[in-house]
């Protein structure tokens, strides 16, 4: 069952269940997706791969609405894009934790050849890729750094 179909099954779920958080937060992913699907240049085909980069632009999307309605001291519109974040990285594969990403880009950079920081596009490359959906950009760059100083 591919992600999209998983969403759909789920929407009707939530529908049953009068959930409106994880509604709302569903029809948001479905909504996307079907968009990628239809984008110029699309094959009419949503791979699990590019629905994974949507999710993940999708959580940052709403991590960053939280943070800016906090600053403006509305929390129930931070809460309710905090609530549809975390509805939305259920469906992300587990994030990993600290020293598995510190282990994961010590081999990358072992592959890579890497030595300095001058070397950070070439890891930073291929860690993206690797780890898609798996870690946060900003926490693979700063973990990079750090270890290539």
């Amino acid at each position: 069952m591919s992600l999209f179909d998983k969403i759909s099954g789920d929407i009707k779920t939530a529908m049953l269940a009068r959930d409106k958080v994880r509604l709302e937060a569903l029809r948001g992913i479905k909504k996307e997706f079907l968009e990628a699907k239809t984008a110029k240049g699309s094959d009419g085909e949503l791979t699990d791969d590019t629905a994974m980069k949507i999710l993940v632009k999708m959580v940052k999307q709403r991590k960053e609405s939280a943070a800016i309605y906090n600053e403006q001291n509305r929390p129930e519109l931070a809460q309710e894009e905090l609530a549809q974040a975390s509805v939305i990285e259920e469906y992300l594969p587990k994030q990993m934790t600290e020293e598995e990403l510190t282990d994961a880009l010590k081999s990358i950079i072992e592959k890579v050849g890497a030595t300095s920081a001058k070397d950070m596009g070439k890891v930073m490359g291929v860690a993206t890729k690797e780890l898609a959906g798996k870690a946060e950009g900003k926490a693979i760059s700063a973990k990079v750094r750090e270890l290539l100083a």
